[in-house]
């Protein structure tokens, strides 16, 4: 749908990303949650780019529609929007069906990409949206 959003809305949706993938690197927690943090902060990157490009996701499918939307703000190419899709669906699996589904390696992974995101949207915005950025620390 379509949204106005403001430069505060941008820096908390990046203070959040920051917050979880700081957490997910805590050593000591389990591999599900390591990966539910680090896919909570590539959806709240993708929120940011959403809303820099002037819509957010309904409530209805809005993870799936929020991950997809890569493809549209910065460009992600099919197969990065599938590898994210697969995340999903292994976060899922994690939280509501079956602890110890995510293995290290996955939820290191998904955490990297979650930065890679972090780093693409935020060039993404300083591009097309600068002003949306005034409040966030270089």
């Amino acid at each position: 749908v379509e949204h106005k959003t403001t430069p505060e809305e941008i820096r908390d949706l990046f203070a959040v990303a920051e917050r979880d993938l700081k957490d997910s690197d805590v050593s000591g927690i389990s591999s599900d949650p390591q990966l539910g943090l680090a896919y909570n902060a590539a959806l709240q990157v993708g929120g940011a780019a959403l809303a820099a490009a002037g819509y957010r996701a309904s409530r209805e499918r809005k993870h799936y529609v929020t991950l997809q939307s890569f493809a549209y703000t910065i460009g992600a190419d099919a197969k990065l929007v599938a590898r994210l899709d697969a995340f999903r669906k292994k976060r899922n699996v994690g939280d509501y069906e079956r602890a110890g589904s995510t293995s290290p390696k996955e939820a290191n992974e998904l955490r990297e990409l979650a930065k890679e995101l972090r780093d693409k949207v935020r060039a993404w915005i300083e591009e097309y949206r600068p002003e949306l950025l005034k409040l966030i620390k270089k």
